[in-house]
């Protein structure tokens, strides 16, 4: 089952680090990212999972849940949660999930049918492809997939700046240009004819070529306050 940006995220029920949860029950009408890892223990996932601890609350102030997953047991991620506490200097609040039977990770294709059923004997070389970043939508939509190397750690805080950028574009006609950061100018996307755009903008926008129309973030909020 290939997971494409649209699609609905599987639901699975597991155990967590804060008991069992059933996935799109537990998001709610909650944003969600899961962000998967090879094995507990691992040195550039112990500093992921520190830092999103620390980024937690810039992402509650989103309407964004996190969860973390390991294809080992939820008995080891409390004791690797202490270790990432120690080193890192944030306590992990959110809930990890355990996967020690491989489920979710081949149900969110990032490993193959044939894996095999526990994550007993596996060594995060075999696990190498469940490093994957998932966020999805409170209509349980899929709305970005990212997926790392192991040996490259993950850059949290741009998953942070997309997730701005999918809440804007999800709320008004617009886009983000490369880069894009809160309070930059916007696109206003092609779906919206000029005429539309004049009822909307009327005090215009800058458009260097007549498909590509920036306007200033803060007059998209007063055309919809």
């Amino acid at each position: 089952m290939t997971i494409r940006i649209g699609d609905t995220a599987p639901d699975f029920q597991a155990e967590t680090t804060q008991g069992l949860i059933r996935f799109h029950e537990w998001l709610g009408s909650s944003w969600g990212v899961l962000f998967s890892h090879p094995k507990d223990f691992t040195p550039v996932c112990t500093t992921e999972l520190g830092y999103m601890a620390g980024l937690e609350p810039e992402f509650k102030k989103r309407n964004c849940k996190i969860l973390g997953l390991s294809v080992d047991p939820v008995a080891s991620h409390f004791k690797w949660a202490a270790d990432i506490e120690e080193t890192q200097g944030h306590k992990v609040t959110f809930p990890m999930v355990g996967d020690p039977e491989l489920a979710i990770a081949k149900l969110y294709d990032m490993l193959p049918a044939d894996a095999g059923e526990t994550s007993e004997g596996r060594t995060a070389a075999n696990n190498s492809t469940v490093r994957t970043v998932f966020v999805v939508g409170p209509d349980k939509k899929i709305k970005l997939t990212l997926s790392y190397p192991m040996s490259t750690g993950r850059n949290f805080d741009e998953v942070l700046r997309v997730l701005d950028s999918i809440q804007l574009t999800a709320q008004h006609q617009v886009s983000t240009p490369v880069n894009w950061k809160q309070g930059e100018d916007l696109i206003i996307s092609g779906s919206v004819s000029d005429d539309e755009a004049r009822k909307k903008y009327p005090g215009g926008w800058n458009a260097p070529r007549p498909y590509l129309r920036f306007i200033p973030q803060a007059k998209v909020s007063q055309a919809t306050a």
